[in-house]
């Protein structure tokens, strides 16, 4: 057996997600269910990862591939660091000056209570997901996973429930997972029920299309990225801010649901 076979099977009897064909199965009733349960409480984050996880298919061992294909992301592989330490890591947090995507980021986590390990928490919560697995695939999902409030900030969308759809639809152009998409589907369609004339479809789209523009997010090398001032590194990234979202008022973009 070569290297990159015994590094694909290293880790338990149970395969991890993506070692195996049977992990690349689509499982459509189950992301339903809990499409559902993530309409009903935006606030359960776990339902995002019991989705991601019934409908990764072939996106994370497609996505991981094209790492390896680029300088750049072949050598953040080789050296596997899990990117949440330096995200938990406050002192780290702390060196960045205002401005830049570190100071942005630490400015947007710290009011809305957000950590890293918080949301991998939540992923751990869908109990097939193995995302501690030691293993590239789940490496790679975990580097999506923690880069997640990252693409808030670089995108300029919040975290009210317009702006978590946006993010999603971003995110599914960056990496076609139908989980992100089925998400932003879904959440589009929710806001839509609205039929209050505000543009929530176009706001989506536009996320979608910032997506498809963008230089390819997972590849970028994040450490270094927190010390660049955030619109250079916008510019860097092709990454260009919202107009359609930025111009709903806030309090329309928070809920799905009308308030009784």
């Amino acid at each position: 057996m070569n290297a990159a076979a015994q590094a694909l099977d290293a880790g338990s009897a149970r395969p991890p997600l993506g070692a195996r064909d049977a992990s690349f199965r689509l499982q459509p009733l189950r992301a339903f269910r809990a499409v559902r349960r993530l309409i009903a409480d935006k606030e359960d984050t776990a339902q995002v990862f019991e989705i991601m996880r019934a409908l990764s298919g072939r996106a994370i061992p497609r996505g991981y591939a094209r790492l390896l294909k680029t300088p750049q992301g072949g050598a953040i592989a080789y050296r596997r660091e899990e990117f949440a330490d330096r995200l938990s890591d406050a002192a780290w947090l702390a060196r960045f000056e205002p401005g830049t995507v570190g100071a942005a980021y630490r400015d947007f986590i710290a009011p809305r209570g957000l950590t890293a390990e918080g949301l991998a928490d939540e992923s751990r919560k869908v109990a097939d997901a193995d995302m501690d697995a030691a293993h590239p695939l789940l490496w790679y999902a975990r580097r999506l996973r923690d880069v997640h409030d990252v693409w808030h900030v670089l995108t300029g969308y919040g975290t009210d429930a317009l702006g978590e759809v946006c993010v999603v639809a971003f995110s599914y152009a960056q990496t076609r997972s139908l989980g992100f998409a089925l998400i932003a589907l879904a959440g589009t369609r929710e806001f839509r029920r609205l039929k209050d004339g505000q543009p929530y479809g176009r706001a989506v789209r536009e996320a979608w299309r910032a997506g498809r523009k963008a230089a390819w997010l997972p590849e970028v090398d994040y450490p270094a990225l927190f010390a660049m001032p955030l619109n250079e590194a916008r510019r860097t990234l092709r990454i260009v801010p919202p107009t359609t979202y930025d111009a709903i008022p806030a309090d329309l973009r928070q809920h799905f649901h009308r308030a009784a």
